[in-house]
């Protein structure tokens, strides 16, 4: 059986991150794109849960990324590690990555990623919201991982990718997601403006 092309407008995008995970990712399922970080403050606002305090990130990376100019759909993404109200962001030095690993030890969290698209005038949001939970970490391993550079610039000091994933006991959700950008609900967000994924050199 033979199916219709579907009309799509868009062969790219633009993704307002310098994150190699999420380009990754989104060649994962064949979305050619442009990368065009865009420098925001990303402090959070009083009395902002973790998941409005994503979803803001997401739709102003967006919508700063669009103000750019160009005709190409903008992609932004925002993550963040949370334990109830309490926000695990990228670690200042080796004692704030040391902390949040104790805090995560033994232990759930939540990982909440939030994306968005600016096109046409329009910004449209998905978020995803994952379950990790963590074995019993010592002091020494924590300060062992953190030598090893990888959870620097990571949310939650940790990558699930990477060394990190060794930590890791139970994921309920998106693993996408905690990488950073979930797929899922990028597809949908792509597939609703019109944007071609799938093609083979992404």
């Amino acid at each position: 059986m033979n199916f219709p092309a579907l009309s799509m407008p868009y062969d790219r995008i633009r993704l307002a991150s310098v994150s190699p995970r999420r380009s990754q990712l989104l060649r994962q399922i064949g979305v050619a794109h442009e990368v065009r970080p865009v420098d925001l403050d990303e402090s959070r606002r009083a009395g902002e849960s973790p998941r409005d305090y994503v979803l803001r990130l997401a739709r102003e990376k967006a919508s700063a990324g669009a103000a750019m100019g160009g005709d190409l759909p903008v992609l932004a993404a925002d993550t963040t590690v949370a334990i109830g109200e309490e926000i695990f962001g990228k670690p200042r030095d080796e004692n704030d990555g040391v902390r949040m690993l104790a805090a995560l030890s033994g232990r759930s969290h939540g990982v909440l990623t939030a994306v968005a698209l600016a096109n046409e005038g329009r910004i449209e949001t998905a978020i995803s919201e994952t379950r990790v939970t963590f074995r019993a970490l010592s002091e020494a391993e924590c300060r062992n991982y953190w030598a090893s550079g990888e959870p620097v610039d990571k949310a939650g000091a940790y990558a699930i990718q990477g060394f990190g994933a060794v930590f890791i006991t139970r994921l309920e959700g998106s693993y996408s997601g905690v990488m950073g950008l979930p797929l899922c609900e990028t597809a949908a967000l792509l597939d609703s403006a019109g944007v071609r994924r799938w093609q083979a050199r992404a």
